[in-house]
């Protein structure tokens, strides 16, 4: 047998232990954990434990291991919404098809979960609005996909919102540029394969009420010419106009979650024409500003939402002082005096239910309630302890977060 694992190597080291001389459908239960709703798949997928982490395992012929263990580690040196991939295990004894290893998405759900959670509140349309950017930001990076559906995708609570990530890049095709014809193919692909998914849910029980399957499926392809438009058109303005209407360009893109790269414009007597070139990497502009305020690494929806609660302490403290605050002792004192305070507040059993950042953001869309209920601002500390008492409970604890991951993989 051979590994061919990407760094870190304590992570591969941890995971040699384990019986690839064996199939995947023969291996001991204890060495497995079971994903709860989690996609459907064509191949054998098992799920295991190691440290701190939990790693998707898929038998796949060869060829194509080597073909998604490639593609994947690009994808992620280039910041492409996907999963992260570990390695692979090929030569296996008596002919077997190699193993493929990703790091699941820690914090991640699928579809399925989605649909038949207690808190299933995220609707079908904020699911394809979600699939449909991250189909854009795949071909805006010459990425056909080939194979866009539900059971291929993660999905992570980000700040109420949903962010979306590759998990399956067996059909995957890059190009340097992908044209208008290849694009349609891939959403009429995506279109087919979500209606149908949907019909199983629904056959299932699992779809709710009003919802329907083929209505929603056709409903992708609109949603995804309009985004496309969005963040790819030439836009013409008269030569007056051209700071301003830059600047809501960019505002604009940047409010549907996109970074802007160069910006190139053209000036004539006739007019402007402003040509925007669109990151296709995970959005961040957020998340580096919070990283380098607090330290603390979370996704972009999250992070402009903390910024938000943190210019939000610094009015209060310089209303409070009578003086200016700096922004740096600013978002330090909101690290510690509210967002810890906050951390602080949540029992360890309830603590890996959801990230310590849409916790925070929950809490923060709780105070909110109580304090329209109230007639006056509960204020956050309050707004914690009600949050944990009558909301977090209700979040059924998903079986690949950290404190479950620790448990499970120290046999408790």
């Amino acid at each position: 047998m051979r590994f061919l694992f990407r760094p870190p190597a304590h992570e591969a080291a941890e995971l040699l232990s384990l019986p690839w001389d064996q199939p995947l459908e023969e291996w001991d239960e204890q060495l497995l954990l079971e994903v709860p709703q989690r996609g459907i798949s064509r191949h054998v997928v098992r799920f295991v434990a190691s440290g701190r982490h939990v790693y998707a395992l898929k038998e796949i012929a060869e060829r194509l291991a080597r073909h998604e263990y490639a593609l994947l580690s690009h994808f992620e040196e280039e910041g492409l919404p996907t999963v992260s991939v570990l390695g692979i295990c090929v030569d296996r004894p008596g002919q077997q098809e190699a193993i493929l290893v990703t790091r699941y998405l820690e914090y991640s759900m699928s579809y399925r979960w989605l649909f038949s959670s207690p808190r299933a509140e995220h609707s079908a349309e904020l699911l394809l609005d979600t699939m449909v950017e991250l189909l854009v930001r795949l071909h805006l990076a010459g990425v056909f996909w080939g194979d866009c559906s539900l059971s291929n995708t993660l999905f992570r609570p980000d700040a109420g919102a949903l962010a979306a990530y590759l998990v399956d890049a067996e059909t995957v095709e890059r190009h340097p540029t992908l044209s208008a014809g290849q694009r349609r193919y891939d959403v009429d692909l995506a279109r087919e394969r979500v209606g149908a998914e949907l019909l199983d849910l629904q056959f299932g029980g699992l779809l709710p009420e009003g919802i329907d399957p083929i209505t929603t499926a056709e409903g992708l392809p609109p949603r995804y010419e309009a985004l496309w438009e969005e963040v790819t058109a030439e836009q013409v303005f008269g030569a007056d106009e051209q700071q301003w209407r830059i600047t809501e360009r960019l505002q604009r893109l940047n409010d549907l979650g996109f970074d802007v790269g160069e910006v190139e414009l053209i000036t004539s007597p006739e007019g402007a024409r402003l040509r925007v070139e669109t990151r296709v990497a995970e959005p961040g502009q957020h998340r580096r500003e919070l990283l380098r305020l607090t330290g603390l690494e979370v996704q972009e929806r999250q992070a402009r939402r903390l910024l938000n609660d943190i210019v939000a302490y610094r009015a209060w403290l310089e209303q409070k002082t009578g003086k200016p605050v700096p922004e740096p002792v600013a978002a330090h004192r909101w690290l510690a005096e509210v967002y810890q305070t906050v951390m602080a507040a949540i029992p360890p059993e309830l603590a890996g239910r959801l990230a310590p950042a849409e916790i925070f953001h929950e809490v923060l869309v709780h105070r909110w309630l109580l304090s329209e209920k109230a007639g006056r601002d509960v204020g956050t500390e309050e707004a914690a302890r009600s949050y944990v008492a009558n909301v977090l409970p209700r979040t059924p604890p998903e079986v690949t977060t950290p404190s479950v991951i620790a448990g499970r993989a120290t046999g408790r």
